[in-house]
């Protein structure tokens, strides 16, 4: 790390500590307070008994942890999607699982008051008024890591259920509405093969930034061998879930960010290129590549400052030598300046690997991630990128 911006852990053990993932928001509107989940155990999957606390690092006071509760619903690669609620500078949202159900509490973290809604939340809507969430049951079973432990699947054995999917919250009267089912998204045709057999999945939903359409991905498990039909369909909707549009056909959607309201900029295979990041304009046919010389490998991509959209903000996944390699891009210049190479140790694959999942502060001058690299433990890292931007 020796040249780049240097790094301070803010966590430390024998606990251990992450975030999660790299879209929800992490920092305080001050940038002083970091959410944070703690856990003292890793290298096997949660069980329904299995808790973990949650709480928030205070930067100005020698990052002292202030502890927030615990939660029953959480896995290795989102947490319990711990994240403040848009435009509230005091409440958190998180989920749980109380009396054999996933809900979600709002926490005040000034006076403790806290509200429990009758469903789990993925994505919150930028005027905090509605999330969006997928069936957490079916995704532990279909993909581990993503579900979490404690409620079983009711349509396990259904491969595309009607009863299920994306579901809609009002995050004030905690009403539910199924907006966009699993055999909706199914039923619609595919561009580049066949489904059929495949056990459908909902996962990954994001809000544009206006709060007036939401992505999530349409995913396969199984089915007959028809690798040209790919396992991914990214789908952009309509808030209400009308106005469904497939966004990337091509089957390996993985990573994803809006840029501004009308754009996607995601990891994907396309004809024109291959495996590469590209932005996709919003119910259009219109592809454009990014970076391909540079952001050559998929990351957990994002921008540092919403204002500017300038500077992407990624990672890579471990690579031959298990170095992970975190990083900004510069738009403006096509210029990659490097945050570091980090030693991610052999025990951290699979379902408990522990990706950076990069994240940027309100004001986009500090970046938080979660690292192994010092042989401690999954914990959570800061960097100040100042240096960078200002020489910019």
């Amino acid at each position: 790390m020796d040249g780049g911006p240097q790094f301070r852990a803010i966590t430390k053990g024998p606990k251990f500590h992450w975030f999660g993932y790299y879209d929800k928001l992490q920092f305080d509107p001050t940038n002083r307070y970091v959410l944070c989940n703690q856990v003292g155990f890793e290298h096997r999957s949660p069980t329904a008994d299995d808790t973990i606390r949650i709480g928030m690092i205070d930067l100005k006071d020698n990052d002292r942890w202030i502890d927030l509760g615990e939660t029953k619903a959480w896995n290795w690669q989102q947490g319990c999607m711990l994240q403040w609620l848009p435009g509230s500078a005091s409440e958190v949202i998180y989920n749980d699982r109380v009396d054999g159900q996933y809900v979600s509490h709002i926490l005040n973290t000034k006076n403790g008051k806290k509200r429990t809604l009758p469903g789990p939340v993925y994505a919150i809507g930028p005027d905090a008024k509605w999330a969006v969430n997928p069936d957490f049951s079916r995704l532990n079973d279909t993909r581990p890591g993503y579900g979490y432990a404690g409620v079983p699947d009711k349509y396990k054995d259904v491969l595309a259920p009607e009863q299920t999917g994306v579901w809609r919250m009002n995050l004030k009267t905690g009403k539910r509405d199924l907006i966009v089912s699993h055999a909706q998204a199914a039923a619609v045709p595919y561009k580049i093969g066949d489904w059929t057999g495949s056990k459908h999945k909902f996962n990954h939903l994001l809000f544009a930034p206006d709060g007036k359409r939401f992505i999530f991905l349409h995913r396969r498990r199984g089915g007959p061998d028809n690798p040209k039909a790919g396992i991914t369909r990214m789908f952009t909707v309509n808030a209400d879930g009308t106005g469904l549009y497939v966004l990337d056909p091509y089957g390996d959607t993985s990573h994803f960010i809006w840029r501004r309201s009308s754009h996607v900029v995601a990891w994907a295979k396309h004809p024109s290129h291959g495996y590469k990041f590209y932005s996709y304009e919003d119910r259009t046919e219109n592809v454009e590549v990014i970076a391909p010389d540079v952001m050559v490998v998929n990351g957990h991509n994002t921008y540092l400052n919403r204002d500017s959209w300038r500077w992407i903000l990624n990672d890579t996944y471990p690579d031959k030598q298990r170095l992970q390699h975190p990083y900004i891009y510069d738009t403006a210049k096509a210029v990659r300046h490097p945050l570091g190479d980090l030693l991610s140790p052999k025990e951290y694959a699979g379902e408990w690997r522990c990706d950076l999942h990069p994240r940027s502060s309100r004001d986009g001058r500090l970046v938080t991630i979660d690292s192994t690299h010092e042989g401690k433990g999954r914990q959570l890292y800061l960097i100040d990128v100042s240096s960078i931007l200002d020489k910019a």
